[in-house]
């Protein structure tokens, strides 16, 4: 009996703990830790960094401010009516000239007063019309020698024009041409002021083969920089021009190319590698280098312009700067020639410059002569090489 009574007591005990604990242990259930019902909250979306580019529409510039309000012109005066019978008379007989004043050091000297210049023509005295000192803009030309024979020197020739380019002012306005033979002249980059382009056309420049065509080059470019008009008459007009003046099979002969250089005020400046030219002259022949020596002066005294020959491409910086100088230094004289024969005769013209009575000799430069005018028609001119001018694109570089 009382071992029923235990067995009893036992169960009803174990009753009593089952239903203490059912509440938090869930019978059969392998979970051992209670959940986590709490909601998480959404991560924020990250704001993008600057070097992230963001999705969606682009910005949008704003709107311009309205237009101002003006105050009405003036209504103009009217010109005055002119008699039908009256004769207005224009001198285009005046003779312009470039000059420049160096001393002995060929340093430019740009304190020379008006009264202090004396202009010759064929000996005579000349009246001066105009002078003027002031810095007026350029139309100039960079005609560059691609030939097999700059091959060494190209990239050195390249940086010599950039820095040229990148002195000129506002209103400059520069063309480029690279040159080979005759049928090779090539014009890469017709006037502009932009120097962009006129940077990406030096960067297409590359080295072909062919005969050297030194005088056909600087006959047309001296042409097309003296026959460009962009309503200014101010203009000073320059040809620069980069090779190793060995002319092997040109069109034009030097008696042609002169008698044209003188009919345009246009000054050329040549760099002259020359040092890779054959030295030895026959009996009866000058050498090459002595005959690119010859022309290289020649076409800088005729056009009162100036020669350099640098000993290595180390010189060409202080060469850019100098021609860039001498660009700008200079001295505008317009004379009122005295013959007024219209005969298409040869004109020497000399510009001589006081001297200062403690001070450096002055010496002035400027072109050697001039074509008068003809009376009628003129002689038949010969016809030009082939040559693209302009061209908008180059061909592909080539190594």
């Amino acid at each position: 009996m009382k071992r029923v009574f235990g067995l009893l007591l036992l169960i009803c005990g174990l009753v009593a703990a089952g239903s203490f604990f059912g509440s938090d242990v869930s019978a059969g259930s392998p979970q051992t830790r209670p959940r986590n019902t709490q909601a998480v909250a959404p991560s924020p979306t990250p704001t993008p960094t600057p070097t992230q580019r963001p999705t969606g529409a682009p910005p949008k510039l704003g709107e311009p401010p309205p237009v101002p309000k003006l105050k009405p012109t003036p209504t103009p005066t009217p010109p005055e009516v002119l008699d039908p019978d009256s004769i207005v008379r224009v001198n285009t007989d005046l003779v312009q000239l470039h000059v420049r004043v160096i001393d002995r050091n060929n340093k430019p000297i740009n304190d020379v007063p008006e009264s202090a210049f004396h202009v010759f023509e064929d000996g005579q005295p000349q009246p001066i019309e105009n002078f003027s000192r002031e810095e007026v803009p350029i139309s100039y030309g960079l005609a560059v020698d691609t030939s097999g024979s700059l091959r060494s020197q190209l990239q050195s020739v390249i940086d010599a024009g950039k820095t040229i380019i990148n002195s000129n002012k506002a209103g400059d306005e520069t063309f480029l041409v690279r040159f080979i033979s005759s049928d090779k002249i090539e014009t890469v980059q017709d006037f502009t002021s932009n120097k962009e382009a006129l940077m990406d056309g030096l960067d297409s420049f590359y080295v072909e083969g062919g005969q050297t065509a030194v005088i056909d080059a600087v006959y047309l470019s001296a042409e097309h920089v003296s026959e460009y008009k962009n309503g200014d008459d101010r203009r000073r007009r320059a040809l620069i021009v980069i090779t190793d003046g060995e002319d092997r099979n040109s069109f034009y002969k030097q008696e042609q190319l002169f008698a044209r250089l003188r009919e345009e005020d246009v000054q050329i400046f040549v760099i002259g590698f020359i040092n890779e030219l054959d030295k030895d002259a026959g009996l009866i022949r000058k050498s090459p280098r002595e005959k690119a020596v010859a022309l290289i002066n020649k076409l800088a005294t005729e056009t009162g312009g100036r020669a350099f020959f640098p000993d290595s491409i180390a010189d060409l910086p202080q060469i850019a700067s100098e021609i860039i100088r001498d660009l700008r230094t200079q001295y505008v004289i317009a004379y009122n020639p005295t013959n007024k024969t219209q005969d298409g005769s040869y004109r020497a013209i000399k510009v001589t410059v006081d001297q200062p009575t403690n001070g450096d000799k002055r010496i002035a430069l400027t072109r050697t002569g001039r074509l008068a005018r003809r009376e009628g028609p003129g002689g038949n001119t010969p016809k030009p090489p082939s040559v693209r001018l302009p061209a908008s694109n180059v061909g592909p570089k080539k190594p």
